[in-house]
């Protein structure tokens, strides 16, 4: 990948969802045509790009439909394996159309695929043995242990909201199909990938791999491919245009710029940072950086444009 100037992109789930009453596919379409505006810019600034997306929300949905069908037209339910790949699909398709348009429009002659991509994880990860990932509907006590008893599922009680049922989040080590996306990447195409944090996979003997029932951080995921590919910068967007430390609190302040060390110093701090929203940004930014690959940023969909100029975002340098 010598030569090229590559950029690992990752939407959050805000680019596709922006409240919940725009959730149907329409909406979602319509949010990924401004996140396509921004990356149309960033290829018209001689960028090659690898984007990865978030699905969280949108395997809920197939999720609690698959259950929904099961009970009312005793239909076979979708494994969550396969929902990450019908989500990758679908929110790759959507975002591929949403980019081939604005490219159209501005005349740029650039191709763009999607790869469903599998990530392989350790089958002997600690996460295996303490599940903690919601994910589907809520139940009531009574179903969640039925559902436990006779399905073997993994539940728990969720925020006195209900029961639901809950998955590994194990380590991503190794995205299945890199050597793919890098010729993609070679040929200058724009590669959408990772959706999801990838299909989560285990190697079960002689390079034969199978998909389970977990759900992997996309952010990690993401901070994996970069590095992976050389990338010279690793993006996150979610839903604020800056990073800030004691978030929440009468003290919070917004920082621009922040090196690796203090990135790891406020990490380790533990109160800066939410564990379930923003925390794992920064792990994945650390992790990035200390490959020494290049410099990432977090911001917001709409200030894309500007955290490359300088002018919003957090800059996280090495």
């Amino acid at each position: 990948m010598k030569g090229r100037r590559i950029a690992v992109v990752a939407i959050g789930g805000n680019s596709l969802i922006r409240d919940r009453n725009h959730i149907t596919v329409e909406d979602q379409m319509e949010a990924l045509r401004e996140t396509a505006h921004q990356l149309a810019d960033m290829v018209n600034a001689g960028w090659d790009l690898a984007v990865t997306h978030g699905n969280g929300p949108q395997v809920g949905f197939i999720f609690r439909r698959s259950e929904i069908a099961h009970r009312v037209e005793g239909m076979h339910e979708v494994p969550l394996d396969v929902c990450g790949a019908d989500t990758q699909g679908a929110i790759g398709y959507e975002l591929q159309q949403a980019l081939q348009n604005e490219l159209y429009h501005r005349a740029l002659k650039k191709n763009v695929a999607t790869v469903i991509s599998q990530t392989l994880v350790d089958r002997d990860d600690p996460a295996f043995h303490a599940p903690s990932k919601p994910i589907g509907g809520f139940l009531d006590e009574t179903e969640a242990r039925r559902r436990e008893r006779e399905d073997g599922w993994a539940v728990a009680e969720d925020a006195g909201r209900g029961w639901r049922r809950v998955v590994p989040s194990p380590v991503p080590k190794e995205i299945v199909e890199l050597d793919s996306i890098k010729v993609l990447l070679a040929s200058g195409t724009v590669v959408i990938t990772v959706g999801g944090g990838g299909i989560p996979v285990v190697d079960v003997g002689e390079g034969e791999y199978r998909g389970v029932a977990a759900v992997i951080d996309k952010d990690l995921a993401s901070s994996l491919l970069a590095r992976s590919l050389g990338a010279e910068l690793f993006l996150i967007s979610t839903v604020v245009d800056r990073v800030a430390l004691d978030w929440g609190k009468p003290t919070q302040r917004w920082i621009d710029r922040m090196d690796l060390a203090e990135a790891r110093r406020y990490l380790a701090e533990g109160v800066h940072f939410a564990k379930g929203s923003m925390a794992p940004k920064i792990r994945a930014v650390i992790g990035y950086l200390e490959a020494g690959s290049g410099r990432a940023i977090i911001t917001d969909p709409a200030n894309i444009g500007h955290a490359l100029r300088g002018a919003a975002g957090t800059l996280f340098l090495p």
